[in-house]
């Protein structure tokens, strides 16, 4: 899996005092720069090639402010052309979030989904949980 730790932000706590449910799913694009590097090295814009199908995320515990939070990354499965990202976050050696999130190779000039080349689905095998 891959692994990236995150300061929280106070900004990022509300009235509740522990880190807005708004917050998680930005980690979690934040974590997939590597996986989103496989299909453009770049990450040029105006070369982009996925599309988010879907995500979901479940709150197992509550992320507070002062202790880093580390996200760590892995591929649940790879289709034809798309694939399943699914991630943690930890907080103080404890799971406090998980979810998947469903990414489309996608041509948006023809603004239909294609086949994942060869060569990315096999680095994408390397991330298999």
């Amino acid at each position: 899996m891959l692994s990236e730790t995150f300061k929280v932000r106070f900004y990022e706590t509300d009235a509740l005092r522990h880190v807005n449910n708004t917050v998680v799913p930005q980690w979690f694009e934040t974590a997939r720069e590597p996986i989103f590097k496989l299909f453009n090295p770049a990450l040029n814009l105006e070369q982009w090639p996925l599309i988010l199908a879907s995500y979901t995320v479940d709150f197992i515990a509550q992320i507070h402010y002062g202790l880093d939070v580390t996200v760590k990354t892995g591929i649940r499965r790879v289709g034809n052309s798309s694939f399943v990202v699914a991630q943690e976050v930890w907080q103080a050696e404890q799971l406090v979030a998980k979810g998947e999130t469903t990414l489309v190779h996608y041509d948006f000039v023809t603004q239909k989904s294609c086949a994942i080349p060869l060569d990315i689905k096999q680095q994408l095998t390397r991330y298999l949980i």
